[in-house]
């Protein structure tokens, strides 16, 4: 009975413990891109630093605290870039510009072999591009070839703005982070260019994303069976609870049947021998509480049958003509005494059910309609296809239920009292038992009602 409360469960709790993985995914992946960043941009500002140093320009507020911060990240490297003697750089005039150029690279390129371990792994993979006027390049001293030349969009922004930062895309989707730095002096160049290509970044957190989903996949197949498991211990009281009710239910209507039987049976016996019309009238009450005592009973015992799935159902092909047809002529004759017309309507088609229950479905509908509908409506039963579902409906223009009442219309011992109903007793199970009788056979029960203009019943039984 609860296995569809442990599937919520597992369901549940799975949910739970991936969102919770998945933050802690994204979490990390986040950190990780944004430590590769902050280092990166960290790292070009450094070389700038000591670019600036190389040419004897003084540091800006933001590179001497750059140049601070990778040292102290970094101490255990040799910080020879500090104590590196600076060169004395000329300003070269305008027709000597590209030779003043070289001599500087020159320089910076010796300045550079003198630092050694100074620039570790994460400085190597740094070239540098430097400007003079604006549209001019010139490469510095790079041990590799760089990917790109100087960038004159990001050079005049820096002489605008005085730093520039930006990525850029090649054609061949590589991605490059570019820092370009104005020259507040006449000393060197007029712009400072330097880059790193993210191509090993970009690879790792390719890795690592890789990594994620592969460790999530695996974590979510272990987080399913624990899930379950732990669902499974959760409801074992309630279960075991459920089974107690149900086991106590179903031997109470055993032990009731007997003596209600015998309280009937003497009743009977003694209103046909009772002359007195006042004690006549209190064993027919025995008699009327006896019948509604024998049909709760007889309703427990088949609600905790089909609970606990021990009803035996006999399904078998139906021929809706037959049942439909056998049906409106046992109903009609009670129809007509409450001056309600039952009419049929096409009964074409053949249904996958329990012959037997599918009568005790029809009967339990047409009762209720018979009580929601006065003298002088009509009740009409009928039956359609739609595809490879047979659908069944039990229509009156009685006086419908209100629309409050629908949701709650199908749960136990739920009751919509009517006007002129005093005579007769209900126990609110009717429709408990029709809907828990038709999904035990592969169907749907469906009902719509407009107050004042009747209700509908809708079986969807699966055809053949």
């Amino acid at each position: 009975m609860l296995n569809r409360l442990r599937w919520q469960l597992t369901l549940l709790y799975l949910l739970v413990a991936l969102g919770l993985m998945g933050l802690v995914g994204l979490g990390s992946y986040t950190l990780l891109r944004r430590y590769f960043q902050d280092t990166t941009d960290l790292a070009l500002l450094y070389k700038v630093a000591t670019q600036f140093r190389a040419y004897g320009i003084p540091l800006t507020s933001e590179l001497a605290r750059a140049e601070r911060d990778w040292q102290d990240e970094y101490a255990h490297f040799a910080t020879v870039a500090v104590s590196t003697p600076t060169p004395t750089v000329q300003p070269a005039s305008a027709g000597e510009e590209g030779g003043g150029e070289d001599k500087s690279e020159s320089k910076l390129g010796e300045t550079e072999a003198q630092e050694g371990d100074a620039y570790d792994v994460r400085l190597a993979p740094i070239f540098t591009l430097s400007g003079g006027a604006v549209g001019a390049t010139s490469q510095g001293a790079n041990t590799f070839q760089p990917p790109i030349s100087l960038d004159q969009p990001a050079q005049e922004a820096a002489l605008l703005k005085g730093v520039d930062w930006r990525t850029l895309i090649l054609q061949d989707n590589s991605r490059v982070r570019l820092l370009s730095y104005r020259n507040p002096t006449s000393n060197g160049p007029t712009v400072f260019q330097v880059g790193r290509l993210l191509d090993d970044q970009e690879h790792a957190l390719s890795q690592f994303l890789s990594s994620l989903f592969m460790m999530g996949a695996i974590s979510a197949v272990l987080l399913g069976l624990g899930s379950w498991w732990l669902a499974g211990r959760s409801i074992r009281p309630a279960q075991e609870a459920w089974d107690h009710q149900q086991t106590f239910v179903s031997n109470a209507s055993h032990e009731l049947r007997t003596p209600l039987t015998l309280i009937k049976a003497s009743a009977e016996v003694g209103l046909r021998n009772q002359p007195d019309e006042e004690q006549a009238l209190l064993l027919e009450d025995i008699v009327l509480e006896s019948n509604y005592m024998n049909r709760l009973v007889d309703d427990l015992l088949l609600l905790s049958r089909l609970d606990t799935h021990r009803l035996k159902l006999e399904r078998t092909h139906i021929d809706l003509g037959g049942l439909l047809g056998d049906t409106q002529r046992t109903v009609s004759q009670i129809a007509a005494e409450k001056g309600v017309d039952l009419t049929l309507g096409s009964t074409g088609g053949f249904i996958w059910g329990d012959p037997t229950r599918m009568r005790q479905v029809l009967l339990i509908l047409l009762d209720n309609a018979l009580r929601f509908t006065p003298a002088g409506g009509t009740i009409h039963l009928g039956a359609s296809p739609q595809g490879k579902v047979m659908r069944i409906s039990v229509t009156d223009n009685g006086c419908g239920i209100a629309p409050e009442h629908i949701p709650h219309i199908f749960e136990r011992f739920y009751q919509v009292a009517q006007p002129g109903e005093a005579e007769t007793r209900n126990n609110g199970l009717g429709l408990s038992i029709a809907k828990s009788l038709i999904e035990a056979q592969g169907g749907k029960i469906t009902l719509e009602s407009r107050p004042g203009r009747g209700t509908r019943v809708t079986l969807s039984m699966p055809g053949e």
